[in-house]
């Protein structure tokens, strides 16, 4: 272990550097160094900077592709666990390709990847112990029974930071999608990312690929900050979610870029009777510059899984290439909860399928026991200033019949269809708003107030907690 140099913190940096240099030292912050040996400085913003730090070969990792390093992982997460009273403690993974099962993190402490790293996730599925399904779920989204434990896993931690200089961590999914299409998976595929009822979380400048499933999934947890994340998966593969903020509160989304299977965000809240009864809302949720390709799903999606409610989405700076639909709200009866208060501004849509989508409809329950009298609250959903093109229909907008969904506003919004777009570009039931400025007409459900009132549709403009956070400086020299 090389403590080399303490953090120094310092104003918010959006640029993460490193830097390999000869440093000539005598003696820095506990620790010494040779004099003439070449180091590694590595330069970052975070929400914490640690004391202390080590690299995964200290602890016996092999960086070759083929040696397991799961045991390196876990024995460094451990070793360095000591220090989180101590001003917390890094785990530098150097360049190579570090194939490793399943591990845990632990609170005051941040996992730093090379920019030449690459984690392989272990085809092993011994490497990936089993967890009891979610309690907001009831039970697994693959199969009844319990899931396979997230590559990266972490629970009841406080101040994490999983990050790097846009290092790779590859879930090698092609395997588990096999066994998801052939009807084989006994227990719901990992995750690569997944923190649960955990507190100040960072998870930044990193590259992720081929995720078994859903690829980031904060849940019960709070005061999160993903920037700079790029997650790339076949268009085809299945439930390849990006970013999933469920059942979290105070959330920034931020400079991300997603090719993705499935939703790019989707926010949840849990399922059904058992969402309802944990009763844990996603809010306070900011996502802003992202872009996303999605051909067989949303950009952004709230639900299926919101019986928790989800309310104050703010959505800003979005660009949309070749994807189903802008915007999807997704719900229906026996779900319950509640999606209020959300509201999308700045959203560029090239090749679409719908630029808007409500469904009321959808199916897919946890089982045949939940409420058929649970009916969802859809209201306060606000779209403005928005540019679409080549879209083949504008909108399909569908509530429930005796439960509308209501408060819908739609404003300065310019939709250009595709040359064989659909020949109504609007289809609307049970649904109730204004719009003003929409082109083309929306149907009569949204009546038009006029050109004159183009920015009617509410954008908050106080800020939310996260956007305050203040990041530091860190700077560390390593082998």
């Amino acid at each position: 272990m090389d403590l080399c140099k303490s953090p120094l913190p310092t104003q918010c940096l959006q640029v993460v550097s490193v830097l390999v240099a000869v440093v000539l030292l005598l003696s820095v912050s506990g620790g010494e160094c040779r004099k003439g040996r070449v180091l590694e400085t590595l330069e970052y913003s975070a929400i914490s900077c640690r004391a202390h730090s080590a690299s995964l070969v200290d602890f016996g990792g092999v960086g070759d592709g083929k040696t397991l390093n799961t045991k390196a992982f876990q024995d460094a997460v451990s070793a360095l666990s000591k220090y989180a009273s101590q001003g917390g403690a890094q785990l530098f993974v150097p360049a190579g390709k570090w194939l490793t099962g399943s591990f845990s993190l632990t609170s005051h402490f941040t996992l730093f990847l090379h920019k030449d790293a690459v984690l392989l996730a272990s085809q092993d599925i011994t490497q990936w112990p089993v967890l009891k399904p979610l309690p907001s779920y009831g039970r697994g989204r693959d199969a009844a029974a319990g899931r396979y434990t997230s590559l990266i896993f972490g629970t009841n931690l406080t101040d994490v930071i999983i990050t790097g200089d846009n290092g790779t961590i590859d879930g090698q999914g092609a395997l588990w999608w096999q066994q998801f299409h052939g009807g084989k998976l006994k227990y719901t595929r990992p995750y690569l990312i997944e923190l649960m009822h955990s507190v100040d979380i960072q998870i930044s400048n990193l590259a992720l690929v081929n995720s078994p499933s859903w690829n980031v999934h904060p849940i019960y947890s709070r005061n999160i900050l993903i920037q700079g994340i790029t997650i790339l998966a076949p268009v085809r593969s299945p439930n390849t979610d990006g970013i999933n903020p469920d059942s979290c509160t105070n959330t920034r989304i931020e400079d991300c870029y997603i090719v993705s299977g499935d939703d790019c965000v989707a926010v949840k809240s849990g399922w059904d009777e058992y969402g309802i009864a944990y009763g844990m809302p996603t809010k306070q949720l900011v996502i802003r510059r992202l872009t996303c390709i999605s051909p067989y799903s949303a950009v952004i999606a709230l639900g299926s899984e919101m019986s928790g409610g989800i309310q104050d989405v703010r959505a800003e700076d979005i660009v949309a290439i070749d994807s189903e639909s802008g915007v999807r709200i997704k719900t229906g009866i026996g779900r319950g909860g509640y999606v209020k208060d959300i509201y999308v501004r700045g959203m560029t849509m090239k090749t679409m399928k719908w630029a808007f989508w409500m469904t009321g409809n959808y199916g897919s329950h946890a089982d045949n026991h939940y409420d058929p009298k649970a009916f969802p609250v859809i209201q306060g959903i606000n779209y403005r200033d928005m540019v679409a093109e080549n879209v083949s229909m504008a909108a399909r907008l569908e509530g429930i019949p005796s439960d509308p969904f209501t408060g819908i506003c739609i404003s300065n919004v310019t939709i250009h269809l595709a040359a064989k777009a659909k020949k109504v570009p609007w289809t609307c039931t049970d649904v109730k708003g204004i719009s003003s400025g929409v082109t083309p007409t929306p149907c009569t459900m949204l009546p038009d107030q006029g050109p004159q009132k183009t920015s009617l549709c509410n954008f908050p403009t106080e800020s939310l907690p996260i956007d305050t956070i203040e990041l530091q400086k860190c700077s560390y020299s390593m082998n």
